[in-house]
């Protein structure tokens, strides 16, 4: 009997045909009204929290840290634990990482998508949220990552090739397009002065500089981010 793993490859490193313009448009107003309606964007905005704790994980293990789990919560709020040195280089990396992780993981995917790496992308995906399971610790979290997790798996698994096609579109530019949205509402927690124990506070304390300028660099990254990834994926189409 052959084994299955030549054809997963093959089905994981195929290059699918260049897109149609009308779908990547199509996909890009639909993200954009996602992340623009308030009742769309306050269920929605929980993936952007899953990235977001996920990529304090990710930089938290590449400095060096432990990490002792991550928290999701139904307020679309996250915790991420690691233990190590309390100041110093790996700690600022480690809490910048939350606001620039969704929007430089939407360029990754965009790059991806410009090669024509469709599946190769979504299962990407889905191994990352595999990994981030393991370090949920609290039920919503658990919950929150299962469901996109299971809902990832059945398109990916069985979906036609033009709802794949879809569907990772619509996650790159959500991706792209709420990573700003999400630092837009931080500068405006910060102006209400609830921002205490946001990132950019946390940032303030470790470098001494104004949290406002880590919010500007925040929003000059996902910006840029949203800027080159949407031109990407504008000049794959067919």
């Amino acid at each position: 009997m052959s084994s299955p793993t030549p054809d997963l490859w093959d089905r994981l490193s195929a290059v699918a045909p260049s897109p149609s313009l009308g779908l990547v448009v199509a996909t890009g107003v639909l993200a954009l009204a996602v992340t623009s309606v308030p009742e769309l964007w306050w269920r929605s905005r929980h993936l952007v929290t899953i990235v977001h704790e996920g990529s304090h994980g990710v930089a938290a293990l590449l400095t060096g840290r432990r990490l002792a789990g991550i928290r999701l919560h139904s307020d679309t709020s996250g915790l991420t634990v690691s233990k190590g040195r309390s100041r110093g280089p790996g700690m600022v990396l480690t809490t910048a990482a939350g606001y620039l992780g969704p929007a430089l993981g939407g360029l990754a995917c965009a790059a991806l998508l410009t090669r024509g790496h469709v599946v190769g992308m979504l299962w990407a995906l889905l191994v990352l949220l595999a990994l981030l399971l393991l370090q949920i610790r609290n039920f919503f979290g658990l919950w929150s990552v299962l469901l996109a997790g299971t809902a990832l798996f059945v398109v990916t698994r069985w979906a036609s090739a033009e709802v794949q096609l879809a569907l990772a579109y619509v996650l790159t530019w959500f991706l792209l397009l709420g990573s700003p949205r999400a630092v837009v509402e931080l500068h405006r927690d910060r102006r209400r002065g609830a921002d205490r124990f946001s990132d950019a506070a946390m940032l303030a304390r470790l470098t001494h500089l104004p949290g406002v300028l880590w919010v500007g660099f925040f929003l000059a990254v996902t910006t840029g981010c949203l800027l080159l990834g949407g031109r990407l994926l504008l000049s794959a189409v067919s």
